[in-house]
């Protein structure tokens, strides 16, 4: 039953994958077992004056220490761009967890792209900026996230259930975020 069900999802590709001692065996990739969240903000500032916003990396690794996470940087370099990286330890549901963050993209004043990897999940974080007229701008936020490992996949399945809760939290987080960012300047 549970073969039928699996087979029954077009977006499902079966690859196969090495397994130890020399067998293969099959993995299961597609859509069935990632979970997207975008939300889009308007300001009342401008587009460059929003992505300087987003991408103050400095002020984000103070933000998060203050929220009790430690945060490593990974690469010497001081200017923002692509290639900055840091290790972010932090405790969820009672375990302290890592993520390794780097800059995928950084294209002042329109885009940036993170990804990360953690133990049990991949993330990739797109900001994009788009400026609606000169004192005006929106910020288009997306996050996708993929597990990793079999209990990350039930984690992602069950979370399916709340994602207008879930929605509906990261939208405001992302506000907050924002927020807390301007006041901070």
């Amino acid at each position: 039953m549970l073969t039928t069900w699996l087979n029954s999802d077009v977006g499902l590709d079966y690859e196969r994958v090495g397994a130890p001692h020399g067998r293969m065996g099959v993995g299961i990739t597609g859509r069935l077992f990632e979970m997207k969240f975008s939300t889009r903000y308007d300001t009342d500032s401008t587009a460059e004056d929003l992505f300087g916003v987003i991408g103050d990396f400095g002020r984000i690794e103070r933000m998060l220490m203050r929220r009790g996470a430690s945060v490593t940087r990974i690469d010497p370099a001081q200017d923002p761009g692509t290639g900055m990286g840091w290790r972010i330890g932090f405790d969820w549901r009672g375990r302290p967890r890592c993520l390794r963050l780097d800059v995928t993209r950084y294209d002042r004043p329109e885009r940036l792209s993170m990804a990360g990897t953690s133990d049990a999940l991949d993330i990739n974080i797109d900001a994009t900026v788009i400026a609606l007229s000169r004192s005006r701008s929106r910020l288009l936020f997306e996050a996708d996230v993929r597990p990793r490992n079999m209990k990350a996949r039930l984690m992602l399945q069950t979370a399916k259930l709340a994602k207008p809760q879930l929605d509906r939290k990261f939208d405001r987080r992302i506000g907050e975020f924002l927020s807390d960012m301007k006041d901070a300047a």
